[in-house]
């Protein structure tokens, strides 16, 4: 049986071959129904593009680099999915890379993608080594996902809105009629951004934020927990910095005899799939990873075409997620 053709893939769309090509490049103004048939029949066929002649006639290896900043967190693993589905159709290759492991062991971030002669790089989470960035963004197109530090010129930023995000889980908890609300804060632009959201609802709504600092692991999320229930006057209500950390709060809760929500209410923030899971339930904000992924993809994609040009920063709309963590604030006698 004979593998399917570019031809192929036209006629099952309805398309030209020059109309396939530019989707498959990921280049030109293509709209979005006709660009949506062509990955479909992609799909439907298993096209796949002949990777070594289309090198050789390019001159590029048809990879792209991936440098990931903690394998350990669930929103990484949906942007990857959504970074994936426009890699893939346009007939490229992912390598990935994971940054916490080469700085523990003291290696460049940047020398593995420049020996490997990757065409361009995604840059996922908070690296802290922006000199490596800087290098990098010198030789090839650069695209970071889900961070907001500063980036070096030409380089586009594509994230979730988190200021907003914050003051729509802080805004609910208010709605409820929570006035003791607790931010278990995070660190990195990302957990600045949230930090900023939180305390502007509160001072809008004439409520005093209470912000205890922490990081984002769940580890973190149950230490703060812990001193912010120990308090004489308790917070009714905590908003964490991501989902993770929420995790760790509500375990806390549980051992010091609290339900949730009757006597606590908790907020995350990603909607990950662990929010998502039965016993945990978690109101939380979906901050669109799949979103943020493809967008990335479609950001390195547009670079490869326009390599120069002032860096953009796109942010994804953030949504509330409404489960079965938050409810109204318990009564004067049972908050202690």
């Amino acid at each position: 049986m004979r593998s399917p053709t570019i031809r192929d893939v036209a006629e099952r769309a309805g398309v030209s071959k020059s109309l396939v090509s530019l989707v498959l490049r990921g280049s030109g103004p293509v709209r979005a129904e006709k660009r949506d048939a062509v990955l479909t029949a992609v799909r439907e066929l298993g096209y796949r593009p002949n990777a070594a002649a289309r090198s050789l006639s390019e001159q590029r290896t048809r990879t792209v680099g991936v440098l990931l900043d903690d394998l350990r967190n669930p929103w990484f693993v949906e942007l990857l999915d959504g970074l994936n589905s426009l890699i893939h159709a346009a007939g490229l290759h992912m390598l990935l890379a994971d940054a916490r492991l080469n700085r523990r062991m003291g290696h460049d971030l940047a020398e593995p993608f420049l020996d490997l002669g990757v065409d361009g790089l995604v840059v996922v989470g908070t690296v802290p080594d922006t000199g490596g960035l800087d290098a990098l963004a010198r030789r090839m197109p650069v695209v970071v996902a889900g961070a907001r530090e500063p980036r070096p010129a030409g380089v586009d930023v594509v994230a979730g809105d988190d200021e907003h995000g914050a003051r729509l889980a802080t805004e609910h908890l208010l709605g409820l009629g929570h006035r003791r609300i607790a931010h278990l804060a995070g660190h990195g632009a990302v957990g600045a951004l949230r930090r900023r959201g939180f305390e502007a609802a509160m001072r809008a709504h004439g409520a005093e934020p209470l912000v205890e600092p922490g990081d984002l692991t769940e580890e973190g999320g149950y230490r703060g927990t812990v001193r912010l229930l120990g308090r004489t006057e308790r917070p009714t209500a905590l908003f964490a910095v991501n989902d993770m950390a929420s995790v760790g709060a509500l375990s806390a809760a549980e051992e010091l005899g609290l339900r949730v929500p009757r006597d606590l209410s908790v907020v995350g923030y990603d909607n990950t799939s662990i929010s998502r899971l039965r016993h945990v339930w978690l109101t939380t904000v979906d901050t669109a990873p799949y979103e943020v992924g493809r967008r990335a993809a479609r950001c390195l994609l547009d670079r490869f075409e326009r390599s120069e040009g002032e860096g953009r920063v796109q942010l994804a709309a953030p949504a509330l997620e409404i489960r079965g963590t938050t409810g109204p604030p318990p009564g004067d006698g049972l908050t202690g």
